[in-house]
């Protein structure tokens, strides 16, 4: 059988396994949405055991990973068409943002923060379960752990958390299918905009399509499992793609991408990246343009929110997941040090994610991209990846949703081994995370799982760093004295510029 048809088949397969999980209902996975309505969400109820749910989610997550390896395999070669893309893709959200999202309760938490929002009152204080004394049929649905916790989001999250819930109008199912419907839109969103910026090349093209459009893990992760994450991604991915030419357009969705999660300040950073050999006049005007855009989002929402908003972000800054490296080391320390253990790995983490970066930028600067006839969008996602690798790789606490914001600036790269590493440890965590929830597990279940996270993910998760770090150093003096194509041309380009000229843009050649 053909790459391609691997792909095909053992991709459809994975997103069906999914969806047939969700379609159950009420399980280890799928958090329960009360009463069956002839709306969406829709679930038949048959509340099947946490094996049997473990299971099916281990073996979807094997084929797609599968499928994501066959994909690479089969990009250059054969491929699927972009219609036999457009409808696979669309065919594939419609049908996941009807069901139940799986995974984790997150959803529960984002929709009763609106829930609260949208009536008026503070979800950066108020308790979610005490608030209206806990009969709210939206707010009073967050589970274990999260009941008494109140929002770590940014203001815009918070902003489309609460459109959401007035939509719902106090029906939990509601809520949750147009927060899903929220979720799938800005997927889609990412996938045209990778489409967009690829265009002129069809094998980066079809890249696109294998790492993001119908990567089975994602779908299941961002789409399925109804993240925030993926709105912000759209909303950064979006700013890349037009802040080289659309400074305004570009500002107002950055400022929206980090409105709603603080971290995507990185693509930011990454846009900055990219422009910085503009001449300084012209670039000026342009960050000028682009920061007065971001800022008219960013204002109004924060004076909407209160100077509070962030307050929780500094105790959450000292947890550690259980399936992150940092944790072979809080839980050897822990018992001997106590908590200051925290308080130094967050510090740590950050200056090792900072070398990262350096030393990834520095082996990808020459690195091609999808992007044809324009360097600075392709310095952009260079620079973006870098930046949202090195942070996933050394943050203490991260879930497999996160990676969402790497994946679609690494869509954009020409192939690498970085490839093989992030798929690998995207998949560890999708299975270290399986079947999602503290709630449910029979006491075997939780066993094998909460083992695999705690003792064997960890370590996994390390040699994907180890790897990443190596490759980065590899040839090392031949890429510190190699020349860099795009930065000389544009060094020359904006040289040659003439003071008068009307043409107050680089030239920007083919990569």
């Amino acid at each position: 059988m053909s790459s391609a048809r691997v792909f095909s088949w053992s991709g459809a397969i994975s997103v069906l396994l999914l969806a047939g999980v969700a379609l159950a209902g009420d399980s280890a996975a799928v958090p329960g949405l009360g009463p069956a309505t002839w709306y969406p969400s829709w679930d038949l109820g048959l509340g099947l055991n946490s094996g049997t749910v473990s299971a099916v989610l281990a073996v979807a997550a094997v084929l797609g990973a599968v499928a994501v390896v066959a994909g690479l395999r089969a990009v250059g070669g054969s491929f699927l068409a972009p219609r036999q893309v457009l409808i696979a893709v669309v065919a594939a959200v419609a049908v996941l943002t009807l069901l139940p999202p799986l995974g984790s309760a997150d959803h529960l938490s984002y929709l009763a923060y609106g829930r609260i929002a949208a009536a008026g009152d503070d979800p950066y204080v108020e308790d979610p379960a005490a608030w209206r004394d806990g009969t709210d049929p939206v707010a009073g649905a967050v589970q274990p752990p999260w009941q008494h916790t109140t929002s770590v989001y940014g203001p815009v999250a918070t902003a489309a958390q609460a459109l959401a819930a007035w939509a719902g109008d106090g029906s939990l199912r509601l809520t949750v299918w147009i927060w899903q419907i929220f979720c799938g839109l800005a997927f889609l969103a990412v996938a045209l905009t990778l489409d967009r910026l690829t265009r002129g090349d069809p094998a980066a093209r079809a890249r696109t399509w294998v790492l993001w459009t119908l990567n089975p893990l994602l779908l299941g992760q961002i789409v399925l499992g109804g993240h925030l994450d993926v709105i912000s991604v759209a909303f950064a991915i979006g700013a890349i793609a037009l802040a080289s030419r659309r400074p305004a357009l570009a500002g107002v969705l950055i400022g929206a991408a980090v409105g709603s999660k603080i971290t995507f300040g990185l693509f930011a950073l990454a846009i900055l990246w990219g422009l910085r050999h503009r001449p300084w006049p012209e670039l000026a005007r342009h960050l000028g343009v682009m920061a007065s855009a971001g800022l008219a989002v960013l204002v109004p929402v924060h004076l909407w929110t209160g100077w509070h908003t962030y307050d929780r972000l500094s105790a959450a800054s000292s947890q550690v997941s259980l399936a992150t490296p940092w944790r072979l080391v809080t839980n050897q320390l822990d018992p001997v040090f106590g908590s200051v253990v925290r308080d130094v790995v967050g510090p740590l983490s950050m200056a090792l994610g900072a070398v990262l970066v350096v030393l990834l930028l520095r082996r990808l600067r020459a690195h091609p991209t999808g992007i044809s006839g324009d360097t600075e969008t392709a310095a952009m996602a260079r620079a973006a990846f870098a930046l949202a690798a090195g942070w996933l790789l050394m943050t203490p606490y991260s879930l497999p949703w996160y990676d969402s914001m790497v994946w679609a600036p690494l869509a954009l790269l020409a192939p690498t081994l970085l490839d093989g590493a992030l798929l690998a440890r995207l998949f560890v965590l999708v299975l270290a995370y399986v079947p999602g929830r503290v709630v449910g597990m029979s006491v075997q279940v939780e066993e094998i799982t909460l083992g695999f996270r705690k003792s064997v993910a960890p370590w996994l998760e390390l040699a994907v760093i180890v790897t990443v770090v190596v490759w980065t150093c590899l040839r090392w003096k031949d890429f510190r004295a190699s020349a860099t194509p795009d930065d000389e041309e544009q060094r020359r380009s904006s040289a040659s510029l003439a003071p008068g000229s009307t043409d107050s843009t680089p030239a920007r050649p083919t990569e």
